[in-house]
């Protein structure tokens, strides 16, 4: 049996300003949208290949206090790129807040960055299987 991980679910505050950020910002596409009644939208975005994101809007205390601090302060969401240097000085332009200058490490090149809603992402573009020595 073939399985892959398809989609993970991030907690947002609000759909509206999740989707502003990760198609406007980051350039991700807007795959669903669809009400679910009761104030609950099913909010699907991606790329063309790899997992999907899932916005689920904290519903009670318990899912507010997870905003923002889904992985305990980890990075928990990673975004490659096959051109670091392109997509970091686009995303600066759009706005977004890196943590950190670009670092240059054994993996590939990487830089966090911030979400709205304060989650840590990797910005990075993987060195190859080969180029991993």
């Amino acid at each position: 049996m073939a399985v892959r991980v398809a989609m993970t679910t991030l907690v947002v505050d609000d759909y509206d300003r999740g989707i502003a950020f990760y198609r406007d910002a980051l350039g991700l596409a807007l795959i669903a949208d669809t009400d679910l009644g009761g104030g609950k939208r099913w909010v699907v975005l991606g790329a063309a290949a790899g997992a999907r994101l899932l916005l689920a809007k904290a519903d009670g205390e318990r899912q507010r206090a997870a905003i923002g601090n889904q992985t305990g302060g980890r990075v928990g969401f990673f975004l490659e790129t096959d051109d670091f240097a392109r997509d970091h000085a686009d995303f600066i332009t759009r706005g977004v807040t890196f943590r950190e200058a670009p670092r240059y490490e054994a993996y590939g090149t990487v830089a966090v960055f911030e979400d709205p809603f304060g989650n840590g992402w990797d910005l990075i573009e993987p060195k190859t299987l080969g180029d991993m020595t």
